[in-house]
């Protein structure tokens, strides 16, 4: 990649947090629940002149409609036992839909933060029962390009200490492979660089990479284990295809099932996170073609497996009804008949606390 530059935009505050509440604890002590779902283009009512043609007033679109649509999806959230203490959402229009969805969820959610670029139709955000005590939003632009989406840093305080949370929407495939592959591989870069960042001055911080990064885990093997991709298994021959070096893991995670995620193939040194998809779940979240993709992800640190603190639980897809239509695939969103939720199935990922 040429002409590679990153725009960093810092936000340090508390935004959308309530100052009366200091944070609700977990339904279960010890126990916290993330989900992360991209919902599918899910626009509030209002015109802003940046929306999608079918969510235009003059195309049908209304406050009413909106306000089924957030009625809906809180019913499919509030559904799930326990009921998540943290929501990463992708593909929503503005803060307003944060507020509006804490408002129809019956748990207390006394945080949010929302995020996109100036003029995008969607962006990302993140819901929360527990403090957000520093928020950052990272722009990434690549040859003069700005990438779709930026991505958003929480800093969570937890009753177990701060994990670190980011929220992503990577480059969808809509183009040439390999162009958008290195738009992906821009956004890597740019959480590379801050995670060596804070290893540097916290060391013992887990952090956790949730969102829709249009990249799935076994990506490398689907494009015929040809070209360096955004995600790329612990394997031999993709340590051969990368080159790496002790210093050459700059644009690409290395993912693994083990745990904890140490590199076997990689160098000790290399970034080396667990992928749910490449022990723990099976099929996709995403079903494009009649074939499962498995874009959507949790990617966590080894933190979360060193018998100290928060430790990974599990991981679930939510495939099941009401996310999920009778034939076992997500339903879209439908304009015009208000039904369906998405087209993709969340993911939920519980981390239990060791005292």
């Amino acid at each position: 990649m040429k002409n590679l530059y990153f725009l960093l935009v810092l936000v340090f505050a508390l935004p959308g947090c309530s100052n009366t509440e200091p944070g609700v604890p977990p339904d279960e002590p010890g126990i916290l629940t993330l989900m992360t779902w991209n919902v599918h283009n899910l626009c509030d009512g209002v015109d802003d002149g940046y929306e999608y043609d079918e969510f235009l007033q003059s195309a049908g679109w209304s406050q009413e409609k909106y306000m089924g649509r957030i009625n809906a999806i809180s019913a499919a959230i509030g559904s799930l036992k326990p009921q998540p203490d943290i929501l990463m959402l992708e593909e929503i229009e503005s803060n307003v839909i944060l507020e509006d969805l804490a408002q129809t969820l019956q748990k207390d959610y006394v945080c949010s933060h929302f995020a996109n670029n100036p003029g995008a139709a969607m962006g990302i955000g993140i819901l929360s029962r527990l403090p957000l005590t520093e928020t950052i939003t990272h722009s990434i632009s690549i040859e003069g390009e700005t990438t779709p989406r930026p991505v958003l840093e929480a800093r969570v305080k937890t009753e177990g200490g701060d994990i670190i949370l980011f929220v992503c929407h990577w480059k969808s495939k809509l183009g040439d492979d390999d162009v958008t592959e290195s738009i992906r591989r821009s956004s890597v870069r740019t959480l590379l660089r801050r995670i060596r960042e804070i290893s540097e001055d916290e060391p013992d911080i887990g952090f956790i990479i949730a969102g829709d990064l249009n990249e799935n885990h076994d990506e490398f093997f689907r494009r015929k284990a040809s070209v360096i991709c955004a995600l790329v298994p612990d394997d031999a021959y993709c340590v051969k295809l990368s080159n790496v070096n002790v210093e050459g893991q700059k644009d690409f995670f290395v993912i693994t099932g083990n745990k904890p995620p140490l590199p076997v193939n990689f160098p000790q040194e290399t970034i080396t996170l667990f992928s749910p998809w490449l022990c723990d779940l099976q099929n996709g979240s995403y079903f494009y073609k009649y074939n499962w993709e498995t874009i959507d992800h949790f990617l966590i640190s080894g933190h979360f497996f060193d018998n100290s603190g928060w430790e990974y639980e599990k991981v679930m897809i939510g495939n099941f009804e009401p996310f999920a239509g009778s034939g076992g695939i997500p339903i879209p969103y439908n304009t015009k008949t208000g039904a369906g939720l998405s087209d993709h199935f969340p993911l939920i990922l519980t981390i239990k606390l060791l005292f």
